[in-house]
């Protein structure tokens, strides 16, 4: 087998796992069922305003755990770090099956699921972009995470069918265990490159550039990163707040095939992050950051006005596809905008420190969201302060990134 051929395998082994793990991005799916029960004497009695609660504190883990999984990721490789992601999910989503509890929610699908992602999603992209030419980074990393964010493809459909036969437990515990065998299958497949491998370079773009030396500590005093997290904590949470609820804002158009607009979002998640690694291969990833901003605030002020009014269901699922196309960028701009600065050494804990903002914009925003509905009853108030922090993130990479990268 070639090592181009070798290259692909792991990319597609790591868009698999992807699969798996993007059982958050169906969050919605699962908090409709909670919050459906809240109140109406079902077997949920948490408080309204933290029904969101174990997704935003999924993000949080998610992200932070990315740390402690890039290392483990740089030191003892791809497949050992995949393998425990599967089982951390799997068990995180079968503890949370056996319980109503507010607690034992937040432990199973905030903590341990969403350390699962983690040390899965660290697992995932690097062994692919090692087999590749720079030239190749952003189409690479696209594809990788495309999996994560077009999991809700199937499983919003799925999930919604397993909880009209088996409920909602019956659900998490079958997906549980499922995402356990299929993570630890396609682990296996996870390899880098042998000692020494220099991937064919053809014609580097203009757009890619060398990466910057230094060790990985050193990115933290780098005002560049700072400006990469402060971004990175408003494109993602913005688009998180939105995901994590959409079904629930889905419902009053669309009944019970709620699931469709996830599911469409989720084609818009998957397709930006290709996309976007396609067209910032080529423009460089400042420029094609600064167009998705733009566009993201653009329909979050239009959503502010749609959210509430008896719009047709073809316009809301157009809506959540744009969303989720913005959204999705991110997660192939910014781990490219990492090899493009500081190279693949420590690329594990480089990307592990920046996407802590993934996580910190995930928590903090879909938190603020979840409280300015239960108090306004809509959902306009999120969608405005959510287009507010994207202009500011658009004014922030176009004068804080100086150079083109």
């Amino acid at each position: 087998m070639t090592s181009t051929n070798k290259g692909w395998r792991v990319t597609f082994a790591g868009l698999g796992i992807n699969l798996a793990l993007g059982v958050l991005y169906a969050w919605s799916i699962f908090k409709g069922e909670i919050t459906s029960s809240i109140g109406a004497g079902g077997p949920f009695t948490w408080d309204p305003s933290a029904a969101n609660d174990p997704y935003a504190l999924c993000c949080l883990v998610f992200s932070f755990s990315m740390i402690l999984a890039g290392k483990v990721q740089d030191r003892f490789g791809p497949r050992l770090t995949a393998m425990i992601g599967g089982v951390l999910v799997g068990s995180g989503m079968v503890w949370a099956s056996l319980s109503t509890a507010y607690f034992s929610w937040l432990l199973g699908f905030g903590v341990l699921a969403g350390m699962g992602m983690g040390f899965g999603y660290a697992a995932a992209t690097p062994p692919a972009l090692k087999w590749f030419p720079a030239s190749k980074t952003g189409l690479v990393a696209g594809i990788v995470v495309a999996g994560f964010g077009l999991a809700p493809v199937y499983i919003a459909p799925l999930a919604t069918w397993l909880i009209a036969g088996w409920g909602l437990a019956g659900a998490m515990k079958f997906l549980g265990m499922a995402f356990i065998i299929v993570v630890g299958g396609l682990a296996i497949l996870l390899v880098n490159p042998p000692a020494g491998y220099i991937p064919a370079n053809p014609a580097a773009s203009s757009a890619t550039k060398a990466p910057l030396p230094g060790p990985s500590g050193s990115i933290l005093i780098q005002g560049r990163f700072w400006v990469l997290w402060i971004t990175y904590f408003i494109a993602a949470g913005a688009g998180l707040m939105v995901i994590g609820s959409v079904a629930e804002m889905a419902k009053k158009s669309m009944g019970e095939y709620a699931f469709v607009v996830v599911a469409c979002m989720a084609v818009g998640n998957a397709g930006g992050r290709i996309v976007a690694g396609l067209i910032s291969d080529r423009i460089g990833r400042k420029a094609t950051l600064a167009i998705m901003l733009g566009c993201q605030a653009l329909l979050m002020f239009l959503g502010m006005s749609l959210i509430g009014a008896d719009v047709s269901a073809l316009l809301l699922v157009l809506l959540a596809t744009g969303i989720g196309f913005n959204y999705g960028t991110n997660l192939s701009l910014f781990p490219s905008f990492t090899k493009d600065l500081w190279g693949l050494r420590s690329f594990g804990t480089n990307y592990g420190l920046l996407f802590t903002a993934w996580g910190v914009g995930g928590f903090a925003l879909s938190r603020i969201s979840q409280m300015l509905q239960t108090s306004t009853g809509t959902f306009a108030a999120s969608f405005l302060t959510a287009g507010i922090l994207l202009l500011g993130g658009l004014v922030l990479t176009v004068f804080g990134l100086a150079r083109k990268t």
